[in-house]
């Protein structure tokens, strides 16, 4: 404790010190934020606009829209700050509110899957009383309850992290003001707060995940006792982009955070963390748009509606 000095700002150490990269890969990052905003808001506005996708299923979908746009937002004008201007330099508050948003809406996208597997449960498993089951209150409760968990993680992520003392370092060997990242830099024990983030970032994951694998696992034991075919693909095809959003999800949070130690770098971790800041956000609106005829026929009637308007 002795070593360590106020912090007053971080500096980030980027995807890469190579001149001849920064612009392709601005140019690239640039894209794939503009194509995550637009393909995500484009998202809300046509189930806002469409009566017939004003169902539970679509407005948590509209609210898993708004989230990747979030947590996306948290992260990418950074990297292209970064990329573009050659700006790392990240005051102490700057790097704690951006640490607090990524890690607010990644666990609100996190309930909010848990939420969809058991609309999807109640759709497949309880049709007669789908109506009945999933209201809009139940729908309110479910979506609040995610934004709740969402920011109640956070807040316990920034009092773990940021009531540690800093100045061994303030060179962050990061993109981003990542958890793991930061805390390295702390010149005091991060035992404590290390458990606490392990135990309420397993909680989070596992405790939705189990929510995810109940819920399927009574959908499939539905499927196996339909005896048309016509039935089972209806069940599937209700399944399928939520089954592909949630593998893309919990497939980069396991391949992250579950990795041998031994294989464990920092250039795994930028990899990793580009694909789940960056990416999956941008793949959300494709799955549901390329593999749900419902979003395809709403997509067509807009499509239609400004020809004619124009």
């Amino acid at each position: 404790m002795g070593n360590c000095t106020d912090v007053t700002q971080f500096i980030l150490l980027g995807l890469t010190d190579a001149p001849e990269l920064q612009a392709p890969l601005f140019i690239v990052f640039s894209l794939i934020y503009l194509f995550n905003v637009v393909g995500n808001l484009g998202m809300v506005v046509l189930i806002l606009m469409d009566p017939s996708l004003h169902t539970p299923m679509y407005f948590f979908l509209s609210n898993l829209s708004l989230v990747d746009i979030g947590y996306s937002s948290a992260v990418n004008p950074t990297v292209m700050a970064e990329l573009l201007a050659g700006y790392k330099v990240m005051s102490y508050n700057a790097c704690a509110a951006q640490m607090f948003f990524f890690v607010s809406f990644a666990t609100v996208e996190n309930y909010l899957l848990a939420s969809m597997a058991y609309d999807r449960y109640a759709a497949v498993c309880k049709p007669l009383h789908y109506t009945s089951t999933m209201t809009t209150s139940v729908c309110a409760y479910l979506a609040t309850g995610s934004y709740v968990c969402g920011f109640l993680n956070a807040i316990f992520h920034i009092g773990a992290i940021f009531s540690l003392s800093f100045g061994k370092s303030n060179v962050v060997h990061h993109f981003f003001c990542d958890v793991p990242a930061v805390m390295a830099l702390s010149c005091s024990d991060t035992h404590r707060s290390e458990v606490i983030l392990v135990f309420m970032s397993s909680f989070n994951v596992l405790f939705a995940l189990l929510i995810i694998s109940i819920s399927y696992l009574f959908i499939f034991i539905t499927i196996l006792k339909m005896h048309s075919a016509q039935g089972h693909q209806k069940a599937l095809s209700t399944c399928a982009s939520h089954l592909t959003a949630v593998s893309i999800f919990y497939g980069a949070v396991i391949f992250m955070y579950l990795q041998p130690s031994s294989s464990h770098s920092m250039d795994t971790d930028k990899t990793a963390s580009i694909f789940y800041t960056m990416v999956i956000p941008m793949l959300n609106p494709l799955v549901y748009s390329l593999r749900n005829k419902e979003v395809k026929s709403a997509l067509k009637k807009a499509i239609e509606k400004a020809k004619i308007s124009t």
